[in-house]
């Protein structure tokens, strides 16, 4: 009886107090639950291997792209790169040059797109999955990776669009229509349709979803568990305020952040390397090692490459297109300026922060292996390592790094929502400039296209993180399958644009300004 006058006088608001938990639970597992029965048939698509192989081909598509380049413009990653860091120093920079923004902003904008949780989250997905070996693999597609970025943004300065208030829009959608119809191939149009469709998913689930979920998936190690959806909310009432500013805004804003967070994040790293100065050697063995024979690892040799691959991809998005949509907005009137600025992106996100972190998680221990074979032990399912704790993805570096410093996670937190914000809101921008490619420039039309974007960051932070990684992959590498098509028809161009520059360069013609 008392139970019952006691269930009697609970108000509307305590009724909803006491289900909220169990409410908030269940949107969660709804939202993941329609997410993966709809995008599952489209990673399927995009990730299926070669008859009779587990390789996939859309790696396969990727690593001969960067080959071909590499060899194509003679390592012009290696040749060009004393002088890119000129022109981001700003050394030929002319103020009164069409343009958004400096080489540097441009610069910072597009990494602010790669670095981030694919650095953090990402690489310990690949090494988890792949063992160390992958790391191997992950450095040498970030150098040919550079090749590729040296080509599409060379080609998105040098068919943008310069309009009268001074605002540009560049990238794939723009030189595949012009430099198609410039050489009189067909199906340009065509071509940049389908790769604004890609973008704006791409936009959504790698740029966005997956960002926003290993946010939360952070804050929750740190803070303990609730409902991702409301990080989600926090998310997408921020970024909303930002975007709405436009590309100044955004540049304004990831110049800061990206330096700053990115210099820490890496200090960090070489410290707790330097802590481990003895195991060094040793980690570069199990690298080396692992990149060629599997160190008994999930898919052995064969799944280092693949998981090394992919996940450099994912980073970095060279051959992906959409740096080249950041990078069109440069002041400058030297289209290959920018493609020299650009080839540091790679370097930057996939040699340099890239490496720290899988260095971190090696040296650290947190990979378990047999101490009678040295060999990598797998998990039950024989689909990936053992961790300590049995951690994977952004808990798996948080517990590297804190085993160095035990308040490490909370650094590490600050990282990854910064890292995610200035993803998310460069993302915003590349779908932006897709969303505005199929349906025309206006507020009105830019503002619907905001709001869907914020809306998927909420989707993100309630999804699980395998639907999400994979959906996201999915996205960003059907952009690269348009892109790389494009950029093999138009690669005479960029070749003829550099060997102008350089000439010009080199008779003095092209001169320092400051």
């Amino acid at each position: 009886m008392n139970n019952l006058l006691r269930a009697l006088m609970l108000t509307p608001a305590a009724l909803l107090l006491a289900t909220a938990p169990a409410l908030a639970q269940s949107i969660d597992e709804r939202v993941n639950e329609i997410f993966a029965s709809s995008t599952g048939w489209f990673v399927s698509l995009i990730f299926s291997p070669f008859p009779g192989t587990n390789f996939p081909w859309i790696v396969a598509w990727l690593v001969i792209a960067a080959t071909i380049f590499t060899v194509y413009f003679g390592l012009i990653q290696f040749r060009a790169f004393p002088h890119s860091i000129a022109l981001v120093r700003g050394d030929y920079s002319d103020p009164n040059d069409a343009g958004e923004v400096s080489h540097f902003q441009a610069l910072a904008t597009a990494l602010s797109g790669t670095v981030g949780l694919g650095n953090i989250a990402g690489v310990a997905v690949a090494v988890g999955i792949g063992g160390p070996g992958a790391t191997f693999w992950m450095i040498l597609a970030g150098l040919m990776g550079m090749a590729s970025k040296f080509t599409e943004c060379t080609l998105g300065v040098k068919y943008r669009n310069e309009y009268e208030d001074g605002t540009v829009s560049g990238g794939p959608m723009y030189y595949l229509t012009k430099g198609f119809d410039e050489r009189g191939i067909p199906a340009g149009r065509f071509l940049a349709v389908l790769f604004s469709i890609f973008c704006i998913l791409g936009a959504l689930g790698g740029g966005n979803m997956f960002q926003a979920n290993q946010a939360h998936a952070q804050i929750s190690n740190v803070v303990g568990d609730y409902p991702g959806w409301i990080t989600g909310l926090v998310f997408a009432a921020i970024v909303f305020a930002v975007i709405i500013g436009g590309l100044k805004s955004i540049a304004s804003v990831t110049e800061k952040v990206v330096p700053f967070m990115g210099i820490l994040y890496v200090l960090t790293a070489i410290v707790i390397i330097l802590m481990n100065a003895d195991k060094i050697g040793w980690a570069f063995g199990q690298i080396f090692e692992g990149a060629f024979t599997g160190l008994g690892i999930a898919g052995g040799f064969v799944g280092a490459l693949i998981q090394g691959f992919k996940r450099a991809a994912f980073s970095n998005e060279a051959g992906v297109g959409s740096a080249a949509i950041a990078h069109s907005a440069v002041r400058t009137k030297e289209p290959i300026t920018e493609g020299f600025v650009s080839l540091l992106e790679p370097f930057i996100d996939t040699v340099v922060i890239c490496t720290m972190t899988a260095l971190v998680i090696i040296i650290t221990g947190q990979l378990i292996s047999d101490p009678n074979t040295g060999l990598y032990l797998l998990n039950e399912g024989g689909t990936a390592i053992q961790t300590v704790d049995g951690n994977s993805g952004v808990a798996l570096t948080s517990a590297a790094f804190s085993s160095a410093f035990g308040w490490f996670q909370y650094v590490l937190a600050i990282a990854v929502i910064l890292f995610a914000f200035s993803t998310m809101i460069s993302w915003s921008y590349y779908g932006l400039k897709a969303w505005t490619f199929l349906f025309g420039e206006g507020k009105n039309k830019e503002i619907v296209f905001k709001v869907i974007f914020c809306v998927f960051v909420i989707i993100g932070a309630a999804a699980n993180l395998g639907p999400v990684i994979d959906f996201s992959d999915a996205a960003i590498f059907a952009m690269a399958v348009v892109n790389i098509i494009g950029l093999y028809f138009l690669m005479p161009i960029v070749k003829a644009e550099l060997q102008s520059y350089l000439s010009r360069l080199k008779s003095g013609e092209i001169r320092k300004y400051n």
